[in-house]
C-alpha cells in the first residue's frame, strides 16, 4: 500500500479506492518531478525510488510505474492540459486520460482520479464508450473530452524531432503510432537453436515466439521478465537484445574464421551476438573479437556475460587515448556503434523525448566522425566498416557516413537489403514501425 507524502486538502478521499487513488498519484508526481528536474531517466530514478521503498508490492509497483510512463508517452498533448507544477485538477484529469488511452486495469484508481478531476469547472470527463485502438482515435476522444480540438497526433512527438529527420508527411502517422507503444521484449537464442531455446523457456512459463526475419530471434512478449529466474539466462542460453539492434550482427555476417574489432561495445550485446553468429557456423569457430570502450565496469559486465555463455575468443582492449587500443591494419571487420541521441530507443524511454532537446542530436556529429574515422585505421584491404546508431536522424547517420566517405576514398559502401522488407538500400534505417522493433541505422563498407 502507497502512502501519501503530504494530504491533499482540496481533495477530500471518501471511499479506500479514492485514498489509495490520492496516495498513487503522490507517488507518481513525485517521481514525475523528480525526472523533469533532475533530467535524468525515468528508470533509474524509478527503480532508485523502489530500493529506498521496500514496502510496495508488485501491484503498487506496476500501478505507479505504468502509469508513469504513460504520462510521457502521451506528455504531448497532456503538457498542454497539466501547465502547474502541482498536483490538482489538471493533474488528476492526466492521471485518468491516460489509464483510459492505455486501458489500464486499475478502474477504480482510474475513476477516482476522474472524480477528482471533474470537481473542478474545468473538466467534464467520462470513458470512452468505444475502443480506442489507434493514435488517430485517442486523438479524437482527447480532443472531445478536453475541448481541445488544436490537439494533433504529431504533438507526441517533440518539434524538433521533426525538423533532425527526413520524413514526409505519409509516414508521420506511422512514427506517431509506434512511438506511442510499447515494444515487446525481444531476445536472442545465443548457444541454443531458436526452437531449443523456445522449449526451454516455456519450462520455466515464459511464451516465446520465434522472430520471422532471424533464426535465432524471438519475441518474450510485454509482460515484465525476471531475467535471473529463468534457467536458459543463467546458463547464457538467452541474451535480451531489440530486434532492431540484432540486424546490426546480421548486417556484420562474421565468418568463422574473422578478426573483429567492436570499438565501441558497452557491455557487449553485439560483442555477443557476433562471437554467437560465428559459432553457428563452426562450433570450432577460431575467430576473435576485441571489445573497446572508454568505461571499463561495462567491459568488466562483458567479460561475465560472456563467460556465463561459455564463449572464448573475446577480450577487451579499453580506449585509454585517442591512440587506437588495437593493432591498425588487421582486422577483416570493424563495427562502430557510435553514441548518439538514442532516437530510434523512445519507444522504451518515452521521457527521454521530453528530457532531450535538438542538441542532443546535432552536437555529436563530430564525435562521431572522429571515431569512425580513427576506427577505419584499424581495418584491413578488403574488410568491412559497419557504422551503426540507434539514432533516426539523418545528421548522426547518412551525414557522418558521407563526410567519412568524402575524406576516405579508400572505402566505399556496400548495397545492403533491409532485411524487413527485401529492398535495396545504400544506407538502412530500420523505423520502429518497420517490425515492432527499436529504430536503428547501419551502413557498411569495404575498404579497397
Amino acid at each position: 500500500m502507497v502512502e501519501p507524502s503530504s494530504p491533499l486538502d482540496a481533495f477530500q478521499a471518501q471511499t479506500p479506492a479514492q485514498k489509495r487513488a490520492l496516495s498513487y498519484s503522490n507517488t507518481i508526481h513525485q517521481l514525475f518531478t523528480s525526472v523533469m528536474q533532475e533530467k535524468l531517466p525515468a528508470d533509474r530514478i524509478v527503480g532508485e525510488y523502489f530500493r529506498t521503498n521496500k514496502k510496495h508490492g508488485s501491484k503498487d509497483r506496476r500501478v505507479i510505474r505504468e502509469s508513469l510512463f504513460a504520462l510521457f508517452r502521451w506528455w504531448g498533448w497532456l503538457k498542454q492540459v497539466h501547465t502547474s507544477q502541482q498536483q490538482d485538477a489538471s493533474w488528476f484529469a492526466c492521471l485518468a486520460m491516460v489509464a483510459e488511452l492505455e486501458s489500464h486495469k486499475w478502474t477504480q484508481f482510474s475513476e477516482a482520479w476522474q472524480e477528482f478531476a471533474n470537481q473542478s469547472e474545468q473538466f467534464k470527463l467520462s470513458a470512452s464508450k468505444s475502443t480506442l485502438d489507434s493514435v488517430t482515435d485517442k486523438c479524437a476522444y482527447l480532443q472531445q473530452q478536453l475541448q481541445m480540438p488544436s490537439l494533433v497526433t504529431t504533438q507526441l512527438l517533440p518539434d524538433w524531432f521533426w525538423q533532425v529527420t527526413d520524413v514526409d508527411n505519409t509516414q508521420q502517422l506511422a512514427i506517431v503510432e509506434a512511438m506511442s507503444s510499447r515494444p515487446p521484449i525481444w531476445a536472442r537464442a545465443q548457444t541454443l537453436s531458436q526452437q531449443q531455446l523456445i522449449n526451454s523457456l516455456a519450462k520455466d512459463d515464459v511464451e516465446a515466439t520465434a522472430s520471422e526475419f532471424f533464426d535465432d530471434a524471438l519475441s518474450l512478449g510485454f509482460k515484465s521478465i525476471n531475467l535471473n529466474a529463468i534457467s536458459a539466462y543463467q546458463r547464457g542460453e538467452l541474451e535480451i537484445q531489440d530486434l532492431g539492434s540484432q540486424v546490426i550482427g546480421q548486417i556484420c555476417a562474421p565468418k568463422a574464421e574473422q578478426h573483429w574489432w567492436d570499438t565501441c561495445s558497452g557491455a557487449g550485446g553485439k560483442t555477443l551476438q557476433l562471437r554467437s553468429l560465428m559459432l553457428r557456423q563452426n562450433s570450432k569457430a577460431d575467430g576473435s573479437i576485441i571489445s573497446s570502450d572508454i568505461r571499463r565496469k561495462p567491459l568488466e559486465e562483458l567479460t561475465k556475460r560472456a563467460k556465463r555463455a561459455g564463449f572464448s575468443g573475446i577480450n577487451v582492449a579499453p580506449w585509454k587515448s585517442e591512440a587506437l587500443p588495437v593493432d591498425a591494419n588487421t582486422f577483416d571487420g570493424v563495427l562502430v556503434d557510435a553514441p548518439c541521441s538514442c532516437t530510434g530507443t523512445w519507444r522504451r524511454n518515452p521521457d527521454m523525448r521530453w528530457l532531450d532537446d535538438v542538441n542532443v542530436v546535432t552536437d555529436k556529429h563530430a564525435l562521431q566522425l572522429d571515431i569512425l574515422t580513427r576506427s577505419a585505421k584499424a581495418v584491413k584491404a578488403q574488410g568491412q566498416l559497419v557504422y551503426a546508431t540507434c539514432s533516426l536522424s539523418p545528421v548522426e547517420n547518412e551525414q557522418v557516413v558521407n563526410a567519412f566517405l568524402n575524406a576516405n576514398p579508400e572505402f566505399e559502401l556496400r548495397t545492403l537489403t533491409h532485411p524487413f522488407k527485401g529492398t535495396q538500400v545504400e544506407m538502412l534505417t530500420i523505423w520502429p514501425q518497420d517490425a515492432n522493433s527499436d529504430g536503428m541505422f547501419v551502413a557498411k563498407m569495404i575498404k579497397r
